[in-house]
């Protein structure tokens, strides 16, 4: 194929409930979206066939676009002739439930831990993490892997040279187990072993006759290194080759497509780990559906995927006011709701997942529950996404498997920028809500960009990137994101935090001087594509990011909302009284961000 002669190219993501179609066509600027289109994934019954839901979608985007994508059969066209066709067709998918894995490993807080962030960084769900330091018994574990019935396993342990014992009595239990695939009769359930190299004899005599086995190299060679690539690489193929093959309809889709299909995590990944390389920066991203939330990272050049399996809009709403709890929802409402009322809204939401909020109400709760599942999704991505443990300075096995946890990867002070998507952060009525909502649940620090996704073209841009990487990147800056604009958070030293109303920043720019005081917020108009220059003079207790009371001059970034000064604090973020001031807190931020007035 050659890809300089590439005009137009279709991707369609196929989701558990829908799947989505673009179409992108080079121009004289470079690449650009076209269209989009979507029907409803047919990977159930009465249909069973994955590529019916893709013809419809096709067909929606061949209607939209005035030209035929398919055709009288069902097949593509190929390629592009300027009145019909496309050059180019690539998918991601999540449907029937995505990948979903089992790992296990020796240590829970090492090795364990690699392979889930291994198997996570890949696109899975993981189901279960077993680790031989678990405190679990052995029958247990067994009952455990026959009731799940993942889609593969990924096994790993021990350093190279090191460990033997422990590693082997966890292939034991698999092969004592001797799980099933959840798709497919046929097939024996993938299991990738990814630990210690010299165990590799033992692991293939326990488990080649029980399970389709593959070695890649180990996910920890030495205690200060992890090496999660060839796993990670091992997973998709795998996908690809036998749980794609067995989910009803996927080998047809495997034939219509250009290039092999990916999980739909995994392509988000791919899209931000490009961005993040290609300007040098740290992002976070994340992707709240109706029944899981996906936080994806790169800080320092290092990918890290989270998935809260149980924080969600619709179907897991209620988890999120279980572990919320009442009053953590209630206190970003701006309006006074009832609780009864509250509870009422979120189980009327389970039972009806697909409604939207009718009345103000109804909007204010279910903006406020999403705050609560983003932070507490943040928060399980931050303790995933820590520094490598168990840096050897014991040979015995038994400190290792007593080392504390080290520090978080995730900065917030050195997060440049803060992707949202999922329909209630992309599909909010407001911009300035769906900036708000970033705001509150991640509450970051000094100088951040936020962003929203616009339709949730990540997966599809994602599969693009492994093609035509600039193709990709064209269409990510200038059809995906919409950028919001740029935070600025004044941050309390530790230990001295601020008190209500007292100033906190003084802001110069265009010949203007204002102070800032603990509480407000304000908002620059500024267009998106433009920067303002703005000297920011903290007080002695606080930090714009330069240092506690440092003054700085920096260029911001515009947005639809503007440039949004955060006075709320950090370190801690300091909430108003309770009662009447805590409403009218509320709804004058609420007023800040929509422009209603200049500042709180």
């Amino acid at each position: 194929m050659d890809l300089e002669r590439i005009h137009s190219i279709v991707a369609t993501d196929c989701g558990s409930t829908t799947t989505k179609a673009i179409l992108i066509e080079r121009g004289e600027d470079g690449f650009r979206l076209r269209v989009r289109g979507e029907a409803p994934t047919t990977v159930e019954a009465p249909a069973e066939d994955v590529t019916q839901g893709v013809r419809n979608a096709l067909a929606e985007v061949g209607e939209l676009a005035g030209r035929p994508l398919l055709d009288g059969e069902g097949q593509l066209i190929k390629p592009d002739d300027g009145q019909k066709g496309i050059d180019l067709y690539l998918s991601t998918s999540s449907a029937g439930g995505g990948l979903q894995m089992m790992v296990a490993g020796v240590v829970a807080k090492m090795s364990a831990e690699s392979a889930q962030r291994a198997a996570l960084g890949a696109g899975a769900v993981v189901m279960e993490v077993l680790a031989a330091n678990d405190k679990r018994p052995s029958h247990q574990k067994i009952e455990l892997i026959r009731q799940l019935r993942p889609d593969m396993v990924l096994l790993s342990g021990g350093v190279d040279g090191g460990v033997q014992k422990q590693v082997v009595e966890l292939a034991q239990l698999f092969a004592a187990a001797d799980p099933r695939p959840r798709l497919g009769h046929n097939y024996r359930l993938p299991l990738i072993f990814a630990g210690n190299k010299e165990v590799r004899p033992q692991i293939e005599e326990i488990l080649a006759s029980k399970v389709d086995l593959e070695i890649v190299d180990n996910l920890r060679p030495t205690l200060e290194e992890e090496n999660l690539q060839p796993a990670r690489l091992k997973i998709q193929n795998q996908f690809l080759e036998h749980v794609m093959a067995h989910a009803p309809g996927y080998p047809r889709l495997m034939e219509m497509v250009d290039a092999p299909i990916m999980p739909t995590p995994a392509a988000v990944g791919a899209i931000m780990e490009r961005i993040a390389q290609e300007r040098g920066i740290n992002i976070m991203g994340v992707d709240i559906g109706g029944a899981t939330t996906d936080v994806f990272s790169v800080f320092q050049g290092r990918f890290n995927r989270s998935v809260s399996a149980n924080y969600g809009m619709s179907y897991s709403i209620s988890n999120v006011l279980a572990d919320a709890g009442p009053a953590a929802v209630k206190r970003w409402l701006a309006l006074d709701v009832d609780e009864a009322l509250m509870r009422n809204t979120i189980k009327n939401k389970m039972i009806r997942p697909t409604s939207i909020p009718y009345l103000p109400e109804d909007l204010e709760v279910e903006q406020a529950l999403c705050r609560e599942a983003l932070r507490l999704s943040f928060a399980q991505h931050e303790l995933l996404a820590g520094e490598l443990q168990g840096v050897q300075r014991q040979s015995e096995i038994g400190a290792i498997f007593n080392q504390q946890r080290r520090r978080s990867l995730i900065d917030p002070l050195a997060l440049d920028m803060l992707i949202g998507s999922g329909g209630v952060l992309s599909h909010a009525p407001k911009r300035w809500q769906t900036a708000l909502m970033l705001l509150d649940s991640y509450q970051p620090w000094g100088i951040t960009q936020l962003a929203v996704d616009s339709i949730f073209m990540m997966p599809q841009l994602g599969v693009l990137a492994q093609i035509l990487p600039q193709a990709a990147t064209q269409v990510f800056e200038r059809d995906c994101l919409i950028e919001l604009g740029t935070c600025v958070a004044p941050f309390f030293v530790p230990g001295r935090p601020g008190k209500w109303g007292q100033p906190l920043c003084r802001l110069r720019w265009a010949g203007r001087e204002v102070e800032l005081k603990v509480g407000e917020m304000m908002v620059i108009p500024l267009e998106c594509g433009r920067q303002l220059e703005v000297e920011l003079e903290p007080i002695r207790t606080a930090d714009v990011g330069r240092g506690a009371g440092v003054k700085c001059k920096t260029l911001l970034r515009g947005g639809v909302v503007g440039v949004i000064v955060d006075g709320r604090g950090r370190n801690p973020f300091l909430w108003p009284a309770e009662g009447p001031q805590r409403l009218g807190s509320m709804r004058t931020w609420q007023r800040v961000m929509a422009g209603e007035v200049e500042r709180g």
